[in-house]
């Protein structure tokens, strides 16, 4: 049995779980360390090709619903440009969940149970965490993860119906990032002159 081709789950386990309780979405970090892990240490993007429970799912959805147009992506979506640009983005996004759960910790702030969608639209998540279930940092930097997760998830959502299956791939900041550090790895692997 190729357990494999199980893996669309785990996007799908993740989103009900952090629903469940928001504590959950620290699973999440998984998803950012593991692509991380291998294009450092194998040098290649098997996670990516392989491993991605969100590629996976983008590929079940339109074979089980037919709810894919199958059509090419605009090439800008898969330019370096667009890539790099939305890597810088999202990576700064990511620094903010950081700087929030830190404001949190510090006391300047406190927790706002809210997941945000799209970067803009504040919707309360109250109900998905119980105060001083685990320090406001945590929980903060929880809400704030889930909201990148649930975008990104979002965007690709949209972009697997609009275009081909994995279209989301060719942007995904994480496979954008593990390219590049594969690159930076080649390079490094060469002799020196």
């Amino acid at each position: 049995m190729n357990w494999r081709k199980y893996l669309w789950i785990w996007p799908i386990l993740y989103f009900a779980l952090g629903m469940f309780n928001i504590i959950f979405a620290w699973l999440g970090m998984i998803d950012f360390m593991l692509p991380l892990i291998f294009a450092i240490f194998g040098g290649n993007k098997y996670f990516c090709n392989k491993l991605c429970g969100r590629g996976q799912l983008f590929v079940f959805l339109p074979k089980k619903f037919k709810c894919s147009t199958g059509k090419l992506a605009p090439r800008w979506l898969s330019s370096s440009w667009f890539r790099y640009g939305f890597l810088v983005f999202f990576m700064a996004m990511f620094c903010n969940v950081i700087y929030q759960s830190w404001l949190v910790f510090g006391g300047v702030r406190s927790l706002r149970e809210t997941v945000k969608l799209f970067w803009t639209f504040n919707i309360p998540f109250g109900w998905a965490y119980t105060l001083g279930t685990v320090p406001d940092w945590a929980a903060q930097f929880s809400f704030g993860l889930y909201s990148l997760m649930l975008t990104s998830a979002i965007i690709g959502l949209i972009v697997m119906v609009l275009y081909r299956p994995r279209t989301w791939c060719t942007f995904c900041p994480m496979g954008t990032m593990t390219q590049l550090i594969c690159k930076l790895k080649a390079g490094s692997d060469k002799p020196l002159p």
